[in-house]
């Protein structure tokens, strides 16, 4: 049987690339039949990385088939994944992200959590010698992982083994960094054609503090203007989401990647709570600006507090 590679719902970047260059090692180099597919559409920058790499877009799954053999990758967590999970075969999980608990597999499995920045990153040193093989495409859109997760090295989660991948990817590419990450973020800014829901279930995780359940949404832009317009109907959609998805409140934090801060809409006393006990913040209105704050992994999420 095929071998399903996938990452999280609502795939970003990491989670779109990661899956081609797992499914491209088991197929090209391990011998075993492999596909990348994906949990949902692709955001604007992934989009962008397939189109620039002339990479087919995944197949996109709903859930997955009793005792289909899998790959999970950039997510450990059961509510990122297909309700099915726990009854596939999964083989493996590569991943940067803190332990949830909650998977169980059918017989022991070859597990790889890095505390790297990207995804990519770990599998080029899992793949050794092999790295070299991938082709330009594949190449590319590793590059395009590393870059979108570090947000160009400016994330706290940036490691120096991370830059240095991504240098020697470029240079292996021919490309320089700022220019091409410059086009990635221009793709991932332009949000015109998505609604205030799509928007905030684009970069979104659920996590639970004291009994309070989470959507942490994030969009990473360099254009922060262009959403802070639409704050007031944004903060509308927030409630139906939350209602929607069954969670108390929707945090929705918009990253300035190039200002290296952070905007919370705070459309009630919760939010304000959250933003003040979190963050050290003073919260006059309905939006307030973090400093430095760019990282839900290493940042946002460690430090709420209700």
């Amino acid at each position: 049987m095929t071998i399903q590679v996938f990452g999280h719902k609502s795939p970003d970047t990491d989670s779109t690339g990661s899956p081609i260059l797992w499914a491209w090692y088991l197929s090209e180099v391990k011998g075993e039949q492999a596909e990348p597919v994906l949990l949902g559409e692709p955001n604007t920058e992934a989009a962008f990385m397939l189109q620039r790499w002339d990479l087919p877009k995944p197949r996109i799954i709903e859930d997955v088939e009793t005792d289909a053999p899998v790959v999970i990758v950039d997510t450990n967590n059961p509510a990122e994944l297909p309700a099915n999970i726990n009854n596939a075969d999964i083989r493996a999980i590569i991943d940067h992200h803190k332990l949830v608990g909650g998977l169980e597999t059918k017989g022991p499995i070859d597990i790889t959590v890095r505390p790297l920045a990207c995804t990519a990153t770990i599998m080029i040193d899992l793949m050794g010698d092999d790295a070299a093989k991938m082709p330009e495409a594949v190449k590319g859109a590793a590059l395009t992982c590393i870059l979108s997760d570090t947000l160009e090295f400016r994330s706290p989660t940036t490691t120096e083994h991370d830059r240095e991948v991504a240098e020697k990817l470029a240079a292996d590419l021919g490309l320089d960094i700022s220019a091409y990450a410059a086009d990635m973020f221009a793709a991932k800014s332009d949000v015109s054609s998505f609604s205030d829901a799509e928007l905030i279930r684009m970069d979104s995780k659920e996590y639970e503090v004291e009994g309070t359940k989470f959507r942490v949404s994030v969009l990473e832009t360099t254009a922060p203007g262009v959403v802070l317009d639409r704050k007031d109907s944004l903060a509308q959609s927030m409630v139906e989401v939350a209602k929607e998805d069954g969670v108390d409140q929707v945090l929705l934090f918009v990253v300035d990647i190039l200002n290296e801060e952070a905007t919370l809409l705070v459309p009630n006393d919760l939010v304000k709570s959250v933003a003040e006990k979190s963050f050290g913040a003073s919260v006059d209105g309905d939006t307030v600006v973090l400093p430095g704050i760019m990282s839900r992994k290493k940042q946002i999420i460690p430090n709420l507090k209700v």
